[in-house]
């Protein structure tokens, strides 16, 4: 069962798009409703914080359903296709709120698109990431496969998070109106990139399910997720690192905007993206690989999650030097962003073994219903990463939406008090680190699936399988 170069490229590049439409929304949302349009930053941290407890119900639902489907074109590409194409038309028009709405009525528009964003995100997201196990081989390549899948992914988000505010000042302009405009336009785009990449996964890969097992009701899906212990512990490890890094990713645009400052703060903060997300992306494809080839995946899980803490440490300190040139930041964002990069294969190469795990333990082989809890997990650490966000917003009072036109294209790091500052600071540093280190406990106290064992395990199913045959 080899997977032909076509379809390794074809599914890395249906990565790469879901990854720039969850970027858009993940890292800007905030910025858009709160900053540019003046919805309250408590309204949008809620919002955004009942979205993800909506799809506490809505997700793992979903990974029933998709294991339930069967059609002519497989179970997972059609619930991908209809998925992509309905994201796609929210997405734009959850970045393109009426000009003439405001108050009340523009915090329901926030609210509804949304939660239905997050709905029509979960009907792709899940079968996507459920072909893993489905179409290849345990062991090294799942591993391939899913590191290929990370690295487009993180190819995906850094385009995002290197570009958006570039192309959306091109598009729109400065100001609030101007980049109002621009990140119309720019969903627009993305959206259409979306589908494309899509398109071309859903017709270049064939399923390949390994397993044809009864469909499983809700309450056995439920049941299974709480008895696979090794699943419970890496989606409590994918919430700690994520709220983590989306706190951060988050609060950085306003860092750069009312700390950082400068009348073109958004280049500087343009140039840290780009370096980050190039070093995000050679550490998927890079570090990663020759790192797996010295060790093994437990090791290089405690070294990437220290890299990490001592970039934030590393950040706190520059923060409160008082820095003027955006270069001296490339130093804790090495240590931050090459974490990341490898975090994103990880975790989802330790989601990927649990269903092995599962299958040995509970006799149920639960692709969709296991991955169904990666889709809730990163989207619940995003809710809860901008709560926290809209919250230090809120208590340091950061917004345009108290400025005028001249005065938001003046340098409006002069203006904000240097309590604001420190506040911001502390929030996207002191937070995170206290995340990561609580996952490096939780992972070393409750993980078992060591390369060994995962050897072990495949093993003893390809044995299993050939006695059932």
């Amino acid at each position: 069962m080899e997977l032909h170069f076509k379809e390794k490229c074809a599914y890395g590049l249906g990565a790469v798009g879901k990854d720039m439409v969850y970027m858009l929304s993940a890292s800007y949302i905030l910025y858009y409703f709160q900053d540019i349009l003046g919805v309250s930053a408590v309204a949008m941290g809620v919002i955004l914080l009942v979205a993800r407890i909506f799809d506490a119900f809505n997700d793992p639902i979903m990974g029933v359903v998709v294991a339930k489907t069967h059609t002519r074109w497989g179970k997972f590409r059609p619930w991908l296709m209809i998925g992509t194409l309905t994201n796609a038309v929210i997405l734009f028009l959850m970045f393109s709120a009426p000009p003439s709405m405001d108050g009340g009525g523009l915090v329901a528009y926030a609210a509804v698109t949304y939660i239905l964003w997050g709905v029509t995100y979960t009907m792709m997201d899940i079968p996507y990431w459920s072909m893993i196990p489905a179409f290849t081989k345990g062991g090294k390549q799942r591993e391939g496969l899913t590191t290929l899948a990370r690295s487009c992914a993180g190819v995906g988000s850094a385009l995002v998070t290197i570009f958006t505010m570039m192309i959306v000042h091109m598009l729109g302009g400065d100001g609030t109106e101007g980049e109002r405009v621009g990140f119309r336009w720019f969903a627009l785009i993305v959206a259409v990139l979306f589908v494309v990449f899509i398109v071309i996964t859903c017709v270049s890969i064939k399923e390949k399910s390994t397993v044809n097992m009864e469909s499983p009701t809700v309450g056995q899906m439920f049941k299974a997720l709480i008895s696979n212990d090794q699943a419970m512990t890496i989606v409590i490890a994918i919430v700690l690192i994520n709220t983590a890094i989306y706190i951060t990713s988050n609060l950085v645009i306003y860092f750069f905007k009312y700390d950082f400052g400068g009348e073109t703060w958004y280049n500087s903060y343009t140039l840290f993206n780009m370096f980050g997300g190039a070093i995000q992306i050679l550490s998927m494809m890079i570090a990663y690989p020759l790192l797996r080839k010295k060790m093994s995946n437990t090791r290089i899980f405690y070294i990437t999650l220290s890299s990490a803490i001592i970039g934030y440490l590393a950040l706190l300190g520059i923060a409160f030097m008082g820095m003027s040139n955006v270069y001296i930041l490339f130093i804790p964002g090495f240590f931050i962003f090459a974490a990341n990069g490898v975090l994103q294969v990880l975790t989802t190469v330790f989601l990927a073994n649990t269903v092995d795990y599962g299958e040995m333990k509970n006799g149920r082989r639960d692709e969709s219903v296991i991955f169904s809890m990666q889709t809730f997990v990163v989207k619940l650490a995003s809710g809860v990463a901008a709560f926290v966000a809209a919250l230090c917003l809120s208590i340091n009072s950061l917004s345009n939406e108290s400025t005028t036109e001249a005065e938001q294209a003046m340098d409006l790091s002069q203006t904000v008090a240097d309590s604001a500052k420190m506040g911001l600071r502390m929030t996207m540093t002191l937070l995170p680190i206290l995340g990561l280190f609580i996952a490096i406990l939780v992972f070393r106290k409750k993980y078992i699936l060591t390369d060994e064992k995962v050897e072990e395990l495949a093993a003893e199913i390809a044995k299993k399988r050939e006695s059932e045959a």
